[in-house]
């Protein structure tokens, strides 16, 4: 009787010994599926990071650009010197050549300006 409960026990323990060897094949298998994720997130996540760098790259272009456009707009005391002049000239004033063509004529017919001579 000892030995064939020893052969059972035998038994026992190569019948472990396969579930444990499956387990751990099992294992190896979701190991390696997992590997092969996370190494497939990695490269995408360089990827978006290769990306967002040369959008960041484009950004700093732009910003610089706009940067030099805004240093040559006219400052605010520049502004105020063309405003003083506007105000001192008043174009408002002005008039146009048919304005003048129109006094001219009116002068002459009046007898206050004698007409042109070419």
């Amino acid at each position: 009787m000892p030995e064939e409960n020893m052969i059972g026990r035998i038994r026992d323990i190569e019948n472990k010994v396969v579930i444990l060897r499956d387990r751990i094949f099992v294992t190896d298998q979701n190991m390696v599926g997992e590997y092969r994720k996370t190494n497939m997130d990695l490269r995408n996540i360089g990827n978006e990071l290769k990306e967002i760098k040369a959008d960041i790259t484009k950004l700093k272009q732009t910003i610089k650009h706009m940067i030099e456009e805004v240093e040559g707009f006219a400052r605010k005391d520049e502004l105020m010197v063309l405003e003083k002049y506007i105000n001192l000239w008043n174009p408002l004033n002005f008039v146009t050549d048919k304005e003048v063509e129109q006094i001219i004529k009116r002068h002459m017919r009046e007898g206050k300006v004698n007409a042109p001579r070419y």
